[in-house]
């Protein structure tokens, strides 16, 4: 059972186990456990949770509606309000299980209640497991701008099965794959190589792949957990794919995160080639691997409009500059806050 040892706490990886959560849970140290979960993570895994973890057969249950369009403040009032109803006090235990937009509104509601009471992170979708479970962001989406509001507030413990990925689609795998491949191709190039021979998405969520990636994550996270330079890295194909993503939940339109990142990397690649930062050899390993993995996205006029309303608010611009990380040759980055609004326009113009 692997342990990553991250800024203040673990991440634990265990494969159809339950032994280090149930060893923290041992500790006795809360009156009360609140586990956050929307309606899938509740029909298909909440019974293995408590099966595996006796402990919590006790906890008050907070199911939400899942989705992105659902991470916003509103339903931050809505779960302060069930906390209060339940007399959650300084001593409960928040527990985020399910996707990405669990663990960040759950976190953040965490930090807010009562000015922070502790949670843990126990992931079910692979973008979770490797990506937004992991590091201490926490928030919510505001004005339809991706993540507008949140502070970084760390978990006591992140939890790991990668047994729950056994209930997802190809298409959820998809959507957390991205995130691997971002991590890779800005950070190491040896993980890069494995990757592109990796062609059928069941090989994509094996133990070995999801430890690499959370294992790079956290190198980066402990040198900056606030991310004033090297973190800034994780954005990359970020910038483009939040702005695509605010975009098309606005246009009540059908996007997941993984593929709205996908294109994002794309672009973004195409502008790190045209500033000279990667080769033409480099832009065309990473987007002909994207492409055999996502389907194309095709922008309409209205939605690259709203594409780079949104990029104006980015909340990684500095002023009027627009920040973006982009890849300088495979395994490395630099961060690049003179990416026009012309530049951008040209290659959204594409889309």
């Amino acid at each position: 059972m692997p342990t990553i040892k991250s800024t203040t706490y673990n991440i634990h990886v265990e494969h159809d186990s339950f032994d280090a959560l149930n060893k923290f849970l041992s500790k006795k140290e809360y009156t009360k456990y609140i586990i956050i979960c929307d309606e899938n993570t509740s029909q298909y895994c909440l019974s293995t949770l408590l099966f595996g973890c006796e402990t919590l057969t006790a906890a008050e249950i907070i199911e939400l509606e899942s989705g992105e369009k659902n991470k916003t403040i509103e339903t931050c009032m809505q779960v302060w309000g069930a906390l209060t109803d339940i007399g959650a006090d300084k001593k409960s235990l928040i527990i985020n299980f399910g996707g990405g937009a669990i663990s960040d509104l759950g976190g953040f509601v965490a930090s807010t209640y009562k000015r922070g009471i502790d949670f843990i992170n126990i992931p079910t979708t692979l973008l979770s497991m490797v990506d937004a479970s992991v590091g201490g962001k926490t928030g919510v989406d505001f004005e339809g701008i991706k993540n507008h509001i949140g502070v970084i507030y760390e978990p006591k413990g992140v939890f790991v099965n990668p047994a729950f990925l056994e209930t997802l689609s190809e298409r959820q795998i998809k959507n957390g794959y991205a995130e691997i491949i971002k991590i890779a191709f800005i950070a190491d190039n040896e993980f890069w190589k494995t990757l592109k021979k990796i062609k059928n998405y069941k090989e994509f969520y094996t133990e070995n792949i999801i430890i690499k990636a959370i294992e790079l994550k956290n190198v980066i996270v402990k040198k900056d957990l606030y991310e004033t330079n090297l973190r800034k890295s994780l954005n990359f194909g970020h910038n483009i794919g939040h702005a695509l993503e605010s975009a098309l939940i606005k246009q009540n339109k059908d996007i997941l995160h993984g593929e709205a990142v996908a294109f994002g990397m794309i672009i973004e690649s195409e502008i790190a080639n045209r500033l000279k930062r990667i080769s033409k050899k480099d832009l065309e390993s990473i987007v002909n691997y994207i492409k055999s993995i996502y389907k194309e996205i095709k922008l309409s006029n209205p939605t690259k409009k709203l594409v780079l309303e949104f990029l104006r608010h980015d909340k990684k611009n500095d002023g009027t500059h627009l920040c973006f990380a982009l890849p300088k040759n495979v395994g490395s980055y630099e961060l690049c806050c003179d990416v026009t609004m012309e530049i951008i326009e040209e290659f959204i113009s594409r889309g």
